[in-house]
C-alpha cells in the first residue's frame, strides 16, 4: 500500500476529501483552502496527533463541517498554532510559513544574513536590558569586512538600547549599526565604540568553521567547530575526517556548542565517521504516531531504524576514525541533530560531553506541501504556504529518547561571556577542559567550573531568528506516491 492510499483511507474515513492541490494559477487561495492543507498535514502526520482531540479522524463528519469549525480562527497561523500539542514544552518546534521557497533556502543553509551570530543576554541587574555576545563571524560576510569579533558585546543597535521589548524589531532590520561595550560582570557598560551599517544578504552558510589538529604529549587530537548539519557539505565533512586520518589523530573534540540542528542523515554520517561501529549496527529508531507507526510496521518496517554508514548518501567510501571514545562541547544551543549524534553514539563508545545540558529537541520534521502527496511537485500554486511539523521522536538502540530537559554534560563548564576565548585556541575554557581529561588519561578531569548567575540570563540567540534555527528534518523520506 502506497502512503498516498493510505492518506486517502484516513480521509475516506471522515469524508474529507478536500481539493486543496487544485491549479489556481490566477487568484490567491483562500484562507479556508490553506486551513483545509494544515487539517489535513496534521490530522496524517502530526507525532502528536493522539493528543490533539481535534485532530481525531471522526472530529469531522464532513468538509462543511471542518470549515465551519475552523472560520472561528482569524488566519491559517492561529488555526496551526491551535492544533499544536503543548507548545510550552513538548512540541516548540513545528512551524507553518508563508513561502516555501524560503524554508527551502533554510533547508540548504542559505539566509539573510549580515554574518554576525550572537546570543542575548538579559542584564545581571537589570531584568529589562539586553546585550548581545559575538558568538562567531561567518567567513566572507559584511560582518567579517567591518571587523566584527568573536566575544565582542553590543548594547545597542542604532543608537537605541536593547531590551526585551524591542530587540525583535531592531535585529530584523536589513541594515544596521551596533554600539560595543564592555563587559563590565554582565552589566555592560557602552565604550564609544561601534561597527556602522552591518548589512544583511543571502549567506550560504559553511558549517565547518574552525578543524585543526593539536598535538599533546603523544596524542594528536582533531578538533572540529561543526555549526549545523547540512547535507549538502557531507563531502566536506567526510574530507575533514580524511585529513585527521592522515594525520593519525588519536583523539577527537567535536564542538558542537552552537550546532541547533539540521539534517537527521548527516547526524548518521557524523557518527559514523567517529567510530567504525559495523553498518549492520543500529544508530537511531524512529517512532511516528501510532497509525504511520502501524503502517511501517506493516509495509516497510526497516524505514523505522537508521543503521551506521561506511558511505555518504551520495557513495563516497567514509574516512572513518574508529575511535572508542570523543570528547563533545555543547551548551544550551546544542540541539536535535547534535543530540542525536550524542544519543547515537553512548550505547557503543565513550562520549565524554562538556559544557552545559544540551537544548532537549530528540523529535524530526518533515515539509510537507498543499499537494495531493504533500510533495513539492504539484503544489497548489494559489499559495506558499507550507509546514514543518514534528512527525517522530529518534531513540537510541537501548531506546533513550524524551529527553525534555536535555544531555547533561559529564563535565559541567559553561561559558563566559567576559572571557569567551578563540574558537580552536587550546586555551579556550571548554576546549582546555577537553584536553585536560584527555591528558589524564580519560579520568574525568573536572576544571573550576563557571557557573556564573548571568549566564543563566541568556534566552535567545541568532538561530531563533532563522526559519528553522533549532529543526531536525529528515531528507528523502521516500514517502511512496501513486
Amino acid at each position: 500500500m502506497k502512503i498516498y492510499k493510505y492518506v486517502f483511507l484516513l480521509f475516506a474515513g471522515i469524508g474529507i476529501l478536500s481539493s486543496c492541490a487544485e491549479d489556481n494559477d490566477d487568484q490567491f487561495a483562500s484562507d479556508a483552502v490553506v486551513k483545509n492543507f494544515i487539517y489535513r498535514g496534521l490530522n496524517t502526520f502530526y507525532l502528536y496527533k493522539p493528543e490533539v482531540p481535534i485532530l481525531a479522524n471522526d472530529r469531522f463528519a464532513t468538509q462543511a463541517e471542518l470549515e465551519n469549525y475552523h472560520d472561528q480562527f482569524n488566519s491559517p497561523e492561529a488555526f496551526f498554532e491551535s492544533l499544536i500539542f503543548d507548545r510550552a514544552r513538548t512540541d516548540r518546534f513545528s512551524i507553518l510559513v508563508d513561502d516555501y521557497v524560503a524554508l527551502e533556502q533554510a533547508l540548504s543553509g542559505n539566509t539573510l544574513n549580515n554574518g554576525m551570530e550572537f546570543g542575548l543576554v538579559r542584564y545581571r541587574d537589570n531584568g529589562t536590558n539586553i546585550f548581545g555576545y559575538v558568538r562567531y563571524v561567518l567567513p566572507n560576510s559584511d560582518a567579517d569586512a567591518k571587523g566584527v569579533q568573536r566575544g565582542q558585546i553590543f548594547t545597542e543597535i542604532d543608537g537605541i538600547q536593547l531590551t526585551d521589548t524591542n530587540f525583535r524589531t531592531l535585529i530584523a532590520q536589513n541594515v544596521y549599526s551596533i554600539g560595543l561595550a564592555d563587559f563590565n560582570n554582565g552589566n555592560p557598560v557602552a565604550n564609544g565604540n561601534g561597527i556602522n551599517n552591518l548589512t544583511k544578504s543571502q549567506l550560504q552558510e559553511d558549517p565547518i568553521l574552525v578543524s585543526r589538529v593539536i598535538t599533546q604529549g603523544n596524542a594528536k587530537i582533531g578538533y572540529l567547530v561543526y555549526n549545523s548539519f547540512l547535507r549538502q557539505f557531507d563531502e566536506d565533512l567526510n574530507d575533514v575526517f580524511a585529513d585527521f586520518k592522515a594525520q593519525g589523530v588519536t583523539n577527537l573534540v567535536l564542538d558542537l556548542r552552537y550546532n541547533s540542528g539540521g539534517s537527521v542523515n548527516t547526524a548518521i554520517t557524523l557518527g559514523s565517521l567517529i567510530t567504525n561501529n559495523p553498518t549492520t549496527d543500529v544508530f537511531s529508531r524512529e517512532e511516528w504516531n501510532p497509525e504511520i507507526q502501524q503502517f511501517f510496521l506493516d509495509n516497510d518496517p526497516d524505514r523505522l531504524t537508521n543503521l551506521f554508514r561506511n558511505t555518504t548518501f551520495s557513495g563516497t567510501a567514509l574516512n572513518r576514525l574508529g575511535l572508542n571514545k570523543v570528547h563533545i562541547i555543547t551548551t544550551n544551543n546544542s540541539a536535535s541533530a547534535s543530540e542525536l549524534v550524542i544519543n547515537g553514539l553512548d550505547p557503543y563508545i565513550n562520549v565524554v560531553q562538556v559544557g552545559e545540558n544540551t537544548a532537549g529537541k530528540f523529535q524530526a520534521s518533515i515539509t510537507l506541501y498543499d499537494s495531493e502527496d504533500f510533495g513539492r511537485s504539484g503544489a497548489n500554486t494559489s499559495h506558499r504556504y507550507a509546514m514543518q511539523p514534528l512527525v517522530l521522536k529518534s531513540l537510541n538502540s537501548v531506546g533513550n529518547t524524551d529527553y525534555f530537559d536535555g544531555l547533561a554534560p559529564d563535565i559541567e563548564l559553561q561559558e563566559d561571556f567576559g572571557n569567551l576565548g578563540m574558537l580552536g585556541d587550546p586555551n579556550e575554557p571548554l576546549l582546555r577542559a577537553c584536553l585536560n581529561d584527555i591528558s589524564v588519561n580519560g579520568s574525568i578531569f573536572q576544571p573550576t567550573s563557571i557557573k556564573s548567575s548571568f549566564k543563566d540570563l541568556e534566552f535567545m540567540g541568532s538561530n531563533d531568528f532563522k526559519p528553522l534555527g533549532n529543526e531536525m528534518w529528515k531528507e528523502d523520506t521516500q514517502l511512496p506516491t501513486r
